[in-house]
């Protein structure tokens, strides 16, 4: 068995699982942290965070909402990226977990109960307000209201969308 510093294992490392056209110049990834990895998550909504009802919206396109729009479905295994990390050291956006669909969200529930994230460690920021729910984000950077991506969110279904 290899010795490693300070007795420690190296992490795995992130992998990059999918890759999801959302524009000219955009695109959505799924990224993955095999088990053993450590799961990191961004403590405040950062400078260009979309979730920030205080920056101008439309930065990304209305597709890059579209792909994301799963981790705001009830039991979700994916969450929303802070895409300021970028893929070599993934973190979850603080402002996906402040929002009312975090709650809801299977992974974050199973990291929290691991003891991997802590819920309290992410404030917002003085002052700046955040949206609320995915589908107020994402209907706020062009989607429509009754887009089927949406449809299946919690905050659309609370709201009446998607009953049959």
């Amino acid at each position: 068995m290899t010795t490693h510093p300070k007795g420690k294992r190296p992490r795995p490392a992130a992998a990059v699982t999918g890759v999801h056209p959302a524009g000219p110049n955009h695109q959505v990834l799924t990224v993955t942290t095999p088990d053993g990895g450590r799961y990191a998550y961004v403590r405040s909504p950062c400078a260009q965070c979309p979730w920030r009802r205080d920056l101008p919206t439309k930065v990304f396109p209305a597709e890059a909402f579209r792909h994301s729009a799963r981790c705001a479905e009830d039991l979700a295994m994916t969450t929303f990226a802070c895409h300021m990390t970028g893929t070599k050291r993934p973190a979850t956006c603080a402002g996906f977990i402040l929002s009312d669909d975090a709650p809801h969200n299977l992974m974050l529930r199973m990291k929290a109960h691991s003891g991997a994230l802590d819920f309290r460690n992410v404030k917002p920021l003085p002052g700046v307000e955040t949206f609320r729910t995915y589908s107020d984000m994402a209907v706020a950077n062009g989607v429509k209201l009754n887009d089927p991506t949406l449809i299946a969110t919690r905050s659309r279904r609370e709201a009446g969308y998607g009953r049959r």
